[in-house]
């Protein structure tokens, strides 16, 4: 299978095997950490009471989690860096929904860049292997190409 131009080191890096991972619609991303929140957070209008909470690390096993039912992070592998006139949009595999799980994301906005991070809820035990495609991002053409893109907080996510 060819590679789609847009997936060629300027838009997705890191990926794990670029023939694989790019489908007809998007581009697969990959399970690299996945992690628990190790408190509450707080979330405001004008992020000026704003509170992350730390995560944590789960070490895989046998390169692999299993995960009890629960909420979880999950770090993707590969490296976005969202063109100027595009959102991209993640969305879950259908073989993650299929054995239990769900993968939550907010729009990556034009101009973002980084190593994202996803919402896994899971609702029966699994397993999930390091690398394992999980997710899915799809990028939508704006109107219009902004001259400068997202500067927030999320900017070059490790």
């Amino acid at each position: 299978m060819a590679m789609l131009p847009p997936f060629k080191d300027n838009i997705i890096k890191e990926y794990l095997d670029a023939d694989t991972q790019t489908q007809i619609a998007g581009f697969d991303l990959t399970a690299k950490d996945i992690m628990i929140l190790e408190d509450g957070g707080i979330i405001d209008f004008d992020n000026s009471e704003r509170f992350i909470p730390e995560h944590k690390i789960l070490e895989p096993q046998n390169k692999k989690w299993i995960l009890e039912p629960g909420g979880y992070l999950v770090r993707y592998n590969e490296i976005v860096e969202v063109p100027l006139n595009a959102i991209g949009i993640v969305l879950p595999r259908s073989s993650l929904m299929r054995i239990g799980a769900m993968l939550c994301s907010a729009v990556w906005d034009p101009g973002y860049k980084g190593r994202g991070i996803g919402l896994l809820i899971v609702n029966a035990k699994i397993t999930v292997f390091e690398g394992a495609r999980i997710a899915q991002i799809v990028f939508i053409k704006t109107q219009e190409k902004l001259d400068e893109g997202y500067s927030g907080t999320y900017q070059n996510e490790k």
